[in-house]
């Protein structure tokens, strides 16, 4: 398809929403808060369609990621703040600058000094602290994993894949310490930093930690709907089952 057509079609979508937000009741009284749980929706349902591979609803979960782009950047004109050129080219700008070695004279031999040169870059833009471009509401699993490759990019990390396995031993042995003493607040942290050696642990095996637990999470659900079926087909409720049963129907989806 021909930079032409693409960019054809991107004005049309600018003038539909101008359409929809002059004449339609519903978006005429959105606001950039009003759209923020949609979007952060509409967000989910991408990451959902990438992990099945649906490539033709990748395709459509994009076009609705890109209808609030231009949403947001519709409600910004209407107050003077940006247009839709502003966006373009703020983010233009911030990637000519944050890519010296192919925008400038700065020669790299990786991905990871490409890495090492952004974050470098982002302090001199002020930013005082390499942490302070990952999001405050980020999901726990996500913003550990962000955390991790924020301050990697500024050489605070482990040397080999051993060290940081040997660290997720330390914890684990530490949280069954805290177990046996019952102090719930103490498990808690424990745990915590269970989870975030694991989550360092996956970095350095090139998994992806959210990955890697919502696959483990539709492996399950598949599995238990099996059983769940299998139930229904007996005419028994799974709560009159015994685990042995259920064990049964269990094994069964684990070999579909």
């Amino acid at each position: 398809m021909s930079r032409e057509i693409q960019l054809k079609a991107f004005e049309r979508l600018l003038i539909i929403m101008d359409e929809l937000r002059e004449q339609c009741p519903w978006d005429k009284k959105q606001t950039l808060q009003t759209l923020r749980h949609l979007t952060i929706e509409e967000t989910y349902e991408l990451g959902d369609a990438i992990l099945d591979n649906d490539l033709n609803e990748v395709k459509k979960e994009l076009g609705d990621l890109l209808l609030h782009i231009v949403f947001y950047a519709k409600i910004g004109s209407e107050t003077n703040d940006f247009d839709i050129a502003d966006v373009c080219n703020e983010i233009c700008e911030k990637l000519i600058h944050r890519h010296p070695h192919i925008y400038g004279d700065t020669v790299v031999k990786d991905e990871e000094e490409v890495k090492q040169n952004w974050e470098k870059l982002k302090l001199k833009e002020g930013k005082k602290s390499v942490l302070e471009g990952v999001p405050k509401s980020l999901p726990a699993l996500v913003k550990a994993s962000r955390i991790q490759d924020k301050v990697k990019g500024v050489g605070f990390d482990w040397e080999e894949s051993h060290q940081v396995w040997d660290k997720v031993q330390e914890e684990l042995e530490e949280l069954q310490e805290e177990v046996k003493s019952g102090d719930q607040d103490k498990i808690e942290a424990e745990f915590g930093d269970v989870l975030f050696s694991m989550i360092n642990y996956a970095r350095f095996l090139n998994v992806n930690p959210e990955d890697a637990l919502e696959r483990t999470n539709k492996k399950f659900i598949k599995r238990f709907q099996y059983l769940e079926s299998k139930a229904e087909e007996l005419g028994k409720p799974l709560m009159d089952m015994s685990l042995a049963e259920m064990d049964v129907f269990w094994n069964e989806a684990k070999k579909l």
